[in-house]
C-alpha cells in the first residue's frame, strides 16, 4: 500500500517564524523609543566633561609654565656660558658676581616667527632700561642661521648661541620664545612663554625688581 501523508499536521516552521517576527518588531520598538528619548530634553546635554568643553577649558602655555617646577628643581637659575655675536662670551654666574644687575634671558630661534616679531620690542626695552641686562640666546638652532637672523634683525642687546644645546636642556622651555627674569642673587623671578612687548617687560621689571 502506498504511504500517505497527513496534510492537516501543523507545520513546525510557523512558530519559529512568528517568534522571529516578534523579535524584530520588539527591537524596532526599542530603537524608536531610544531615538525619541535622545531627542527629548531628558537626554544628557553637553557638559564640561565633553571633549570640546575640555579643550576650551585647557590651560594656556603660560598657565602651565606657572605651575611647572623651575628648571633647576628650585628657584636657582641654571648657570650657562655662551659665545656671543662678535666673538665675545657671556657667563651668567660671572655677570651676577661682577656686575650684579638683574638679567632677562630670552630664548629664541631663527625659525621662530614670534621671536622675529618680539625682538625689536626687546631691543627697545633694553636700550631704555640699562639697569637690566638682556641676553638673547639662540636655542634649538643652527649657529650660522641664528647669526644671520640676528644680523638681519639688527638688535643691540647681547646675543648668544647655544652651540651645545646646554642652555635649552637646562632651562627646558615649553615653547619659543621663552623669557626668564633672574634676580641679582641668581634666582628665577618669573618665566614667560610666548610673546613679550616693551610695555610688558617694563611692567614685569618694575614689579619683580623694583
Amino acid at each position: 500500500m502506498a504511504e500517505t501523508f497527513n496534510d492537516d499536521k501543523p507545520s513546525t516552521a510557523q512558530p519559529n517564524s512568528r517568534r522571529l517576527a516578534l523579535g524584530i518588531g520588539g527591537a524596532v520598538v526599542v530603537l524608536v523609543v531610544a531615538a525619541i528619548w535622545l531627542l527629548s530634553d531628558d537626554a544628557p546635554q553637553e557638559t564640561a566633561e565633553t571633549p570640546q568643553a575640555a579643550l576650551d577649558n585647557a590651560p594656556t602655555l603660560q598657565e602651565l609654565a606657572e605651575q611647572a617646577p623651575t628648571p633647576a628643581g628650585d628657584d636657582a637659575a641654571p648657570d650657562f656660558s655662551v659665545i656671543t655675536a662678535g666673538g665675545g662670551a657671556f657667563t651668567l654666574s660671572q655677570h651676577l658676581a661682577d656686575d650684579g644687575r638683574p638679567v632677562i634671558v630670552n630664548l629664541w630661534a631663527s625659525w621662530c616667527l614670534p621671536c622675529r616679531e618680539e625682538m625689536p620690542a626687546i631691543d627697545a626695552f633694553a636700550a631704555a632700561n640699562p639697569e637690566v641686562v638682556v641676553v638673547g640666546v639662540a636655542v634649538q638652532d643652527d649657529v650660522v642661521s641664528a647669526e644671520l637672523f640676528a644680523e638681519e634683525i639688527g638688535v643691540t642687546y647681547i646675543i648668544g648661541f647655544d652651540e651645545k644645546n646646554e642652555v635649552n636642556d637646562a632651562y627646558r622651555p615649553l615653547g619659543l620664545p621663552a623669557t626668564f627674569f633672574i634676580h641679582p642673587d641668581g634666582t628665577i623671578a618669573k618665566r614667560h612663554f610666548g610673546l613679550v612687548t616693551e610695555e610688558s617687560l617694563a611692567e614685569d621689571v618694575s614689579q619683580l625688581f623694583g
